[in-house]
């Protein structure tokens, strides 16, 4: 069973009315649509925004349905200069930018009491969510690398350039780190796709609106192709 997890509702309204719904089951406020898509059983969910409701939900994933594989998507700011408006990022691995324990003696970004700074994506996800994105979104760019969550939406250019000298992820969004935190404690198989809507600087009021709606198409049409590639 794999699972599908998008923040908003936006990001995943596409993807529930390509399936054939089989169970609708509510939990925790959260709305889990299991069927079909694109011939894979999937569940399908809306998790609201943030690393506690992503955390959740994908605990539900696990607990309720099983699920041994798990896609993230959906839309993030870019902390790269060369990664545009509409390119996606997919993830090598993902962690907490908003951690922070160094009064003990952790690196910044380390969950204190655990062994791992980041959550690594499943491999050969990453490698078939690449090749699905350049299949299905020529016109755009697709870069791997990590990706950095935290409760916060990030409109500082001061935020934005301490995130990038502590950690050199490609992307900063909100929930991506809460699943992939999750998911390594109940050893499933993920990835996080982001298209990216806006520069996660001063100009993000401004880009956020205007690009959101074609980088989540992007998504929409790379998540549809990877099924068929599981």
């Amino acid at each position: 069973m794999i699972g599908i997890i998008g923040a908003m509702e936006e990001e995943v309204a596409a993807l529930k009315e390509a399936m054939e719904v089989q169970e609708t089951i509510e939990r925790a406020s959260m709305v889990f649509l299991r069927g079909e898509l694109c011939g894979k059983d999937v569940v399908i969910v809306r998790s609201g925004i943030g690393k506690v409701n992503a955390g959740i939900c994908t605990q539900i994933l696990a607990d309720r349905f099983g699920v041994d594989r798990l896609i993230n998507t959906g839309i993030a700011g870019s902390l790269d200069a060369k990664i545009d408006i509409g390119d996606i990022v997919i993830s090598t691995d993902a962690l907490h930018h908003d951690m922070d324990a160094t009064e003990f003696g952790y690196p910044v970004g380390q969950v204190p009491r655990m062994e791992t700074l980041s959550f690594p994506a499943d491999e050969e996800l990453v490698k078939k969510a690449v090749k699905a994105s350049e299949k299905v979104n020529p016109d755009i760019h697709t870069f791997t690398g990590r990706i950095a969550s935290g409760d916060q939406f990030i409109a500082s250019r001061e935020v934005k350039e301490k995130i990038i000298q502590n950690f050199h992820p490609l992307c900063v969004e909100m929930e991506g780190a809460g699943i992939a935190h999750a998911a390594s404690l109940n050893q499933i198989s993920y990835v996080i796709i982001r298209a990216i809507s806006d520069k996660a600087d001063n100009s993000a009021h401004v880009d956020y609106p205007t690009f959101e709606r074609q980088a989540i198409a992007h998504s929409v049409r790379l998540v549809k192709e990877l099924l068929t590639l599981i």
